[in-house]
């Protein structure tokens, strides 16, 4: 397989990088050979979320004493630029175990900590049941924890489950009697889970983001969690999956567009070569779209830093540290979400003008990438980050906590 640095990638983010991304890129290889057929066909990706889970993908944060790899932040956000170049709607399907498991890795239950960290080192993968649509409050859920006698159920509709109906366990929020939000954990097959493939946005067609249904759910007390035992900068590291699945993008595009025009035979009259694949006003823009790739994720893989330092305060157990590593972690994402995600809608629309209308033809599936990056960049809306990063600038004010949606 091609070294990322031989690629003009740059380097990986750790000396250890390119032998760990060895072990998955003939993987990636696979997926991506079936990604625009899924897409055509729509058909989910059950059989690659399986592929990635044995691989030991989906434990790359867990230490290898649970089974894991204990990669890096660093290391984890190249690895998904590299999934994401294959297929984006695998990245985005494990999104939400990916922030469990730093959830788990930041617990300061180790009972806790022991029992999942076991779990995903075999497999096992968690998807998110957190949002809710409609007329839900911004300061409480709708979906509710309560005492049956003495069994804990859960009672709730929740959209936006991405990756849940391929995985083994869902992690879902709550409010508790005293109308607090909690998170509690149960199997996907338990009696009283409805997982629904009923997304039907326009991107990331594949991610099985709908509907989940919770009725009179059993829960165990062990998978009970308070709000305030996530960790702490779950923002940033929800955000940069998404970032880093852009940058997938960008070099998927710019691959595909450069193979494309290199075999083209047919040229217009009035441009510049006999073969496109001669014409420096093509050459350049198949150099731009590759630019934009190369700036997203060098951008990026400069956030997983601050991201790692965050973790790594956390870790030292110093609160005035963690708090200023946080703040500044969701600095550098805010700083970079509008700009990252504007150079890859930028680029999926930009790549037509190289290999003109033919292009366009469903079978090729080009049009896949402005779909999924124009969705992705929809998730926490980046018209706020100039301004939260505007405020730090002009007048020191430091990001704001967890944002919530809702009816104010």
């Amino acid at each position: 397989m091609t070294h990322q640095i031989n690629a003009a990638w740059g380097a990986g983010p750790s000396a250890d990088y390119e032998q760990l991304a060895e072990r998955f890129r003939p993987l990636f290889a696979t997926l991506r050979e079936g990604a625009i057929a899924r897409e055509l066909e729509r058909r989910l990706p059950f059989e690659e979320i399986q592929l990635l889970k044995a691989s030991g993908f989906t434990a790359l944060r867990v230490p290898k004493a649970f089974g894991g790899s204990g990669v890096s932040i660093p290391e984890l956000t190249n690895l998904l630029i590299e999934l994401g170049e294959a297929d984006s709607n695998l990245v985005q399907a494990l999104r939400g175990h990916l922030g469990f498991t730093e959830s788990v890795l930041n617990s300061p239950n180790e009972a806790r900590r022991h029992l999942w960290l076991e779990r995903i080192g075999r497999g096992e993968t968690v998807g998110p049941a957190t949002g809710e649509v409609g007329q839900t409050p911004q300061s409480q859920l709708s979906s509710r924890l309560y005492l049956d006698g003495e069994q804990w159920r859960i009672d709730g509709e929740k959209f936006y489950t991405t990756g849940s109906l391929y995985s083994d366990w869902i992690d879902v929020a709550v409010s508790d009697h005293d109308r607090k939000r909690v998170f509690v954990t149960v199997r996907r097959d338990a009696h009283g889970v409805e997982v629904v493939d009923d997304w039907n946005g326009f991107g990331q067609t594949l991610t099985a983001s709908g509907t989940a249904y919770f009725r009179q759910v059993a829960v165990d007390p062990r998978n009970i969690v308070s709000n305030e035992e996530r960790f702490q900068y779950s923002p940033a590291f929800f955000q940069i999956i998404h970032l880093a699945n852009l940058a997938g993008i960008g070099r998927a595009l710019s691959g595909e567009v450069a193979n494309a025009v290199a075999k083209r035979t047919r040229s217009f009259s009035n441009g510049n070569a006999s073969r496109v694949a001669q014409d420096p006003q093509v050459l350049q823009v198949v150099g731009s779209l590759r630019a934009a790739a190369y700036s997203a994720g060098a951008i990026v893989l400069k956030n997983a830093e601050a991201i790692q330092r965050a973790y790594e305060a956390g870790a030292h157990g110093d609160a005035e540290k963690l708090r200023q590593a946080v703040d500044i972690a969701e600095l550098e994402i805010a700083q970079s979400q509008t700009i990252v995600s504007d150079l890859i809608i930028d680029a999926s629309s930009r790549m037509f003008d190289a290999v003109s209308a033919s292009a366009t033809l469903r079978p090729n599936g080009l049009d896949r990438f402005w779909r999924n990056a124009r969705t992705l960049a929809s998730h926490n809306p980046r018209i706020y980050k100039d301004r939260i990063v505007g405020d730090f600038a002009v007048n020191g004010t430091p990001p704001p906590a967890q944002w919530k949606i809702g009816v104010a």
